[in-house]
């Protein structure tokens, strides 16, 4: 089975925006010219009622802001994140992994996003501007990108997820929203944030976190909550490297061990009002930099009433390479088959449409694969692998169960031949003819020459050889970005 991903379904006009520094609002330009095919409630119109009607419930489009973080300084990705951000990692051939966070907020009507970016945020900067410039967030809809900033009462740069919210809200107030959706920007789900907004409204709650359903392992940095049978958290309990550390409600009965009390794992999602949210970070927490280490246990022991919502669908907090690695692979399987909105119509994954060339195919076998656009394929084997934009792969190379993340660029040969003096240039971008790849992962613009193996020969569990070009981390060989691998080379 061939798999040729498509970029975002949806054809529209770019504004070409370049990496931003500061707060940028990214709004839309009117234009004549301007086609899209966006589900129609993305265009909803406010010009016959009033800007904010006066409802019990008002709809999420005009009272609900959802607020993306990405803080990639204590990233487990690494050395995918040593030049980019966590977000702005490639996946499934043609997305980014913020893109599943923002096409979550644009299929739940939630069309007010503030992304507030940090380390190695270039890259991810850019594709926000450029893939969510236009229009299709409806009339009072945008994405605006806030980086960190210094100013004259702080000449620090964000300390944490708390501290960058507390220190944007100032801008955030611009609109009257009524709650605030607190969204990690790279983990991979699909999730209808009405659905949790609604459960936070029906309990009147100042704060609802999203918590897994199932008895999953996961990043037991968001917490472990404790919950009644009417899901109230009454007790939050973070991990540590040494003892756990507990919060407790002043409602919450340590000494009763009734088996309607529950524990699930936090997924780092939160829902709180607007007042809840200013009240915390500026009054009650003005030196909190994190959420879920002070902030939200903070909330519970003032006796805020704290809910949680149960989310039991596909869910991949990316917490590793290994979890990384294994969520390609499930791209390539078929579409019913775990985390499939790559391919659903109703709830699509958007991304920036880029004008690129079909792929070339010569004469190659290709097997469970997922291929994105403008590569050049040789007489060469590729099964069960992701293959990401402008990758070159040589007559003859095997590469199998293997992630491929693509080029930047096309390089000519003559380019090539004229850059021989230079160090790895010799060795054009893409992998060479008769090379073999498997369990690995290709980092962007990549220089892989010929007759290389790349197969973990030693069964190495972890190695750093970032001097030689390459990681291995939980099995998994991770070729540096931009690295060189010589001919004739064996991993």
């Amino acid at each position: 089975m061939v798999i040729l991903q498509l970029s975002l379904p949806i054809s529209m006009d770019l504004q070409k925006n370049g990496a931003i520094n500061g707060s940028a609002r990214i709004r839309r330009k009117r234009t004549s010219k301007f086609h899209c095919t966006l589900p129609p409630r993305l265009f909803i119109s406010n010009s016959q009622q009033p800007q904010y009607p006066n409802l019990l419930f008002p709809s999420t489009n005009q009272s609900v802001a959802a607020i993306v973080l990405e803080d990639g300084s204590r990233s487990k990705l690494y050395p995918l994140t040593k030049k980019i951000s966590e977000g702005a990692i490639p996946i499934a051939a043609n997305y980014r992994l913020v893109d599943a966070v923002v096409s979550n907020c644009i299929n739940s009507n939630i069309n007010r996003i503030y992304a507030l970016t940090q380390f190695n945020s270039t890259s991810l900067n850019s594709h926000l501007s450029r893939a969510y410039a236009v229009q299709g967030l409806g009339k009072e809809g945008f994405v605006e990108v806030i980086t960190a900033y210094q100013s004259l009462e702080d000449d620090d740069w964000f300390q944490g997820a708390a501290d960058a919210v507390r220190r944007c809200l100032w801008l955030m107030e611009e609109y009257p929203v009524t709650e605030f959706l607190i969204l990690p920007g790279h983990h991979l789900y699909k999730m209808d944030y009405q659905k949790i907004i609604e459960a936070h409204r029906n309990s009147r709650a100042d704060m609802t976190i999203a918590a897994l359903s199932a008895g999953r392992e996961q990043d037991p940095n968001f917490g472990i909550l404790r919950l009644n049978s009417e899901n109230q958290v009454l007790e939050f309990r973070l991990k540590s490297d040494s003892e756990p550390i507990t919060f407790v409600s002043e409602e919450s009965p340590m000494k009763c061990n009734d088996i309607a009390y529950r524990e699930f794992s936090s997924m780092g999602i939160y829902v709180i009002n607007r007042d809840i949210m200013v009240k915390l970070l500026r009054e009650h927490f003005p030196k909190a930099n994190d959420f879920a280490s002070e902030v939200i246990p903070g909330a519970i022991s003032l006796g805020m009433k704290v809910q949680a919502f149960l989310f039991d669908g596909y869910w991949e907090d990316m917490r590793s390479i290994e979890a990384f690695y294994l969520a390609n692979m499930e791209s390539t399987k078929k579409a019913d088959m775990a985390f499939n909105s790559f391919f659903d119509k109703k709830s699509p994954i958007y991304t920036l449409p880029r004008v690129l060339p079909p792929t070339h195919v010569t004469d190659a076998i290709i097997i469970d694969s997922v291929i994105g656009d403008g590569c050049i394929l040789g007489r060469c084997k590729i099964k069960g692998t992701v293959v990401g934009m402008k990758t070159r792969i040589g007559d003859g190379a095997v590469i199998e169960d293997s992630v491929i993340m693509g080029s930047d660029i096309y390089q000519m040969e003559d380019i090539q031949r004229s850059g021989v003096d230079r160090k790895g240039l010799d060795i054009p971008i893409g992998i060479g003819e008769d090379t073999q790849i498997r369990k690995a992962i290709i980092d962007k613009n990549a220089r892989i020459g010929r007759n290389v193996l790349i197969i973990n020969k030693d069964s190495v569990r972890e190695g750093n050889s970032e001097a030689n070009g390459y990681m291995i981390s939980e099995g998994i060989v991770v070729v540096l970005h931009s690295a060189v691998i010589p001919n004739g080379s064996i991993i």
